[in-house]
């Protein structure tokens, strides 16, 4: 697999629109990452069939190493999922995904982003920190075994938009 640049433009990275294709490494990723709250195939091809929802892959090289959702009904909107391979972490590639989310949302009148992420995931946490969420709740067992987060941002707060 090439190596992803830190460079803001991430050489050797590309982002794409996922595809029923794409299913089986998102999948293989997705086991690895989440193994206890791992989705299934099914609600993976079911999201990817709603129309208000936008799956991207992040590829290096042949390899799918990330990929994320955005649920859409504007004004509001959720990370549905985000995830990047371990050996590309550092590399800038979960940003990527995260700019390119919120590009979307903001195309499609979404101005008040929402998400979950597990409380035992500080990295995680700081990302989306970085990008203006803010903690706006807690929800109790939400993970199997943590907790969650509820972030939200509001476009215009905190950011250059």
């Amino acid at each position: 697999m090439g190596e992803v640049s830190r460079t803001p433009n991430l050489t050797g990275l590309r982002l794409r629109e996922m595809t029923p294709d794409d299913v089986p490494a998102v999948m293989v990723l997705e086991r690895a990452l989440f193994p206890a709250d791992a989705w299934s195939e099914g609600m993976l091809r079911d999201e990817l069939a709603e129309p208000t929802r936008h799956y991207l892959v992040a590829v290096s090289g042949d390899m799918v190493v990330g990929y994320a959702g955005l649920r859409f009904v504007p004004p509001e909107g959720d990370v549905q999922t985000m995830a990047v391979s371990e050996q590309v972490w550092g590399h800038g590639v979960g940003s990527a995904m995260l700019t390119e989310l919120l590009e979307q949302a903001r195309e499609r009148g979404v101005t008040h982003m929402f998400l979950e992420v597990r409380s035992d995931n500080p990295r995680a946490q700081r990302l989306y920190g970085r990008f203006g969420f803010v903690q706006i709740g807690v929800r109790r067992g939400y993970y199997n075994g943590a907790d969650a987060l509820v972030m939200r941002r509001v476009a215009g707060e905190g950011d250059d938009e």
